[in-house]
């Protein structure tokens, strides 16, 4: 029962807000930009404005829409990145072995010891604030769980007839790691990828809400919720809504990367039943 819960309750929630940032042009009432009114700043949910309105007299509700396209597609291209990192040094590594493997091993382990945040800001302080660079910061800094998972499995993998088999019949290393075990491990690699999905709009929050994220005055969920900072007394409507973004946006992976893993691992599917 659990199970069915995480993977459906997550997976509308997934695809409630993945539809909101798609139709976003469409579900706005207003330019989330440029229709700002001072005149109608700070006022609290109506009809008109169902969000209320922030500062600068912008809907928040056209806001947090247009700010589901940053945060989802940073949580996307990010993981992308991570996921192509981590597959092709964990995969080379459990493969081949030898000092590459140790060397590969020590880079995880140097990645793991530092906090992916503070590693995402030192780059971002480099490269300086901009949606490139938040892309660059995250896909570099969390793909040390995905090498590891791929390494695991892929010392396993190696070890099995049809691999050997594919090594008589001439295969080359490469084709043997693309199309024998990187097939075989894909389960584990969809679950972590969900999951870190999470982490990276978590993070995209974090390094807008310090100034470090997308650049004013396109709208991210981080860069409102610093911009209502002063108006959580008068207005809090403009860091409630963005706030209630993240918080079931994170959620939603969160509980369908939980429901996967459960569906794709049989030994937690017999565990719950």
């Amino acid at each position: 029962m659990r199970l069915r819960f995480n993977l459906l309750f997550g997976g509308v929630l997934c695809v409630v807000i993945l539809a909101a940032g798609i139709f976003a042009p469409l579900l706005a009432h207003y330019d989330p930009v440029l229709d700002a009114d001072l005149i109608n700043a700070e006022l609290p949910p109506d009809g008109d404005f169902w969000f209320g309105t922030d500062a600068q007299g912008r809907d928040v509700f056209s806001r947090v829409l247009y700010g589901a396209r940053i945060s989802l597609t940073v949580g996307i291209v990010s993981q992308i990145i991570n996921t192509i990192i981590g597959l092709t040094l964990g995969i080379s590594a459990g493969y081949f072995g030898g000092r590459w493997d140790d060397f590969v091993c020590g880079l995880t382990n140097l990645m793991l010891s530092i906090p992916s945040l503070i590693f995402a800001l030192a780059i971002m302080a480099i490269l300086g604030p901009g949606l490139g660079s938040l892309l660059i910061a995250l896909g570099l800094t969390n793909w040390s769980w995905t090498c590891r998972i791929a390494r695991s499995s892929a010392l396993s993998l190696k070890k099995q007839g049809y691999v050997q088999a594919a090594k008589t019949l001439g295969y080359s290393d490469i084709r043997i790691m693309i199309t024998q075990i990187l097939p075989n491990m894909i389960g584990p690699i969809l679950v972590i990828g969900t999951l870190g999905m999470g982490d990276a709009i978590l993070a995209e929050a974090a390094l807008s809400y310090l100034g470090l994220g997308i650049r004013p005055p396109f709208p991210s969920w981080g860069s409102m919720l610093t911009d209502a900072r002063e108006l959580i007394a008068i207005a809090p409507w403009a860091a409630i809504f963005p706030g209630l973004a993240i918080f079931l946006t994170v959620l939603g992976l969160n509980l369908f990367g939980d429901g996967l893993r459960d569906v794709l691992d049989p030994h937690m599917r017999s565990r719950k039943s």
